[in-house]
């Protein structure tokens, strides 16, 4: 990362496809703030409960304490003795998340948020496409095709399951390069047509 702002706030985003490192980038950021001897907050949505309800916790099972909440509106009321403000699976907090993150940066804080920018049909992910438009530093992770072994930017969901939100690990999803992504919900034909 550049030199950091002096005495403002800025926004900095995590994005990705799954199982790509982003939530592991974010505690190692929240981690470091932690080490500088900053008051350090991480959020995360109630609805996200693959793990626990206290903590995220990476696909590779690095862990930090955090607050679930329902609503972004709420971010903004608990952060207010913070100085370092992690915000996880930010694409779940709808468009009132921009908001949020954008008054807390005008208040002085460092806000990091990290979540997906293109859902199980490689669509962008709102509220990630504002949230890009905003933030002063943007980080995108890459997985690995579990296909081809590509760099993998796209979720390919594997399950027969139509709504846009579905929680879920390596049950539900794969890392899947632009090449083996197949928008929508594979078959298990075609799932193993790939293999």
């Amino acid at each position: 990362m550049q030199q950091a702002p002096q005495e403002t706030g800025w926004i900095e985003v995590i994005c990705g496809g799954m199982f790509s490192g982003k939530t592991e980038e974010l505690i190692r950021r929240m981690r470091r703030a932690e080490i500088a001897k900053q008051n350090i907050v991480l959020f995360k949505p109630r609805m996200d409960d693959r793990y626990a309800t206290d903590f995220v916790i990476s696909h590779d099972k690095r862990v930090i304490e955090a607050v679930s909440v329902d609503e972004a509106k709420q971010i903004e009321v608990l952060a207010k003795n913070y100085d370092v403000v992690g915000i996880d699976e930010v694409q779940f907090f709808g468009p009132e998340i921009v908001e949020v993150c954008e008054y807390l940066a005008n208040k002085g804080k460092r806000v990091i948020v990290s979540g997906l920018d293109q859902d199980y049909l490689g669509q962008p992910f709102d509220p990630m496409p504002t949230l890009l438009c905003v933030a002063e530093y943007i980080t995108k992770e890459l997985a690995i095709c579990v296909v081809c072994g590509n760099p993998a930017d796209r979720t390919q969901r594997i399950i027969d399951e139509q709504e846009r939100v579905v929680i879920g690990g390596n049950e539900f999803y794969e890392a899947r390069c632009r090449k083996c992504f197949k928008p929508g919900i594979l078959t298990k034909a075609e799932i193993e047509d790939d293999y």
